[in-house]
């Protein structure tokens, strides 16, 4: 099937696409898409990216998000309120300060340990790893070969979705930093500025 076919063979495709990915409940991975709907990547690309702008054109209640390599049919965020308490009547799940600081430093350090993350942040980290697994934001990787090989944490593709982004290659760039002779962490930017003054 080719996405140079005639508007007919296109449209169904798209309607196929639909369906996999309303039907999966999951994201679904380019190749597999590829392979059953016999497209190059490229093409598989170009529909995509047709398909996304039509719902938003549409207004439509759902849209089609990138995770990783792959591609999920979902509801729209700003639509999270009404759609909630149909599935669950519990409070809403928020994270706490210490969630989402352990969180961006696994982000930012992916296949790290639970020790090394209590290094960075210099508090004990259990209770906010355990919560963060049971919200399927991170998950165990693997683990190091090191004495007591402790377990290795990532973030997960429901981390992805949660802040709207495809790869952790599109988190903002961290700014810069240097160790000063108290042990304090120093901006660059912040040291280059003061030596633009001086001088």
């Amino acid at each position: 099937m080719c996405v140079r076919g005639t508007k007919l063979e296109i449209d169904k495709t798209k309607s196929i696409i639909e369906a996999i990915l309303f039907s999966a409940g999951r994201a679904v991975e380019a190749k597999e898409l590829m392979a059953i709907l016999e497209l190059s990547n490229e093409d598989l690309d170009s529909i995509m990216q047709n398909m996304k702008i039509e719902f938003e054109e549409q207004n439509r209640g759902i849209e089609i998000i990138k995770v990783d390599d792959g591609y999920q049919l979902c509801s729209k965020k700003e639509y999270y309120d009404y759609i909630y308490p149909i599935f669950d009547n519990r409070a809403k799940p928020t994270l706490s300060t210490a969630a989402l600081e352990t969180l961006s430093i696994i982000a930012y350090n992916p296949k790290i340990t639970r020790a090394e993350i209590e290094q960075i942040r210099g508090v004990s980290s259990d209770g906010t790893i355990y919560k963060l697994l049971e919200y399927n934001l991170i998950e165990e990787v693997g683990r190091l070969e090191a004495p007591g090989r402790p377990t290795l944490y990532s973030t997960t593709k429901e981390f992805l979705k949660m802040f709207g982004i495809s790869s952790l290659d599109e988190l903002p760039e961290l700014p810069r930093y240097k160790i000063d002779e108290n042990e304090q962490i120093v901006i660059d930017e912040i040291i280059e500025e003061n030596d633009d003054e001086q001088n």
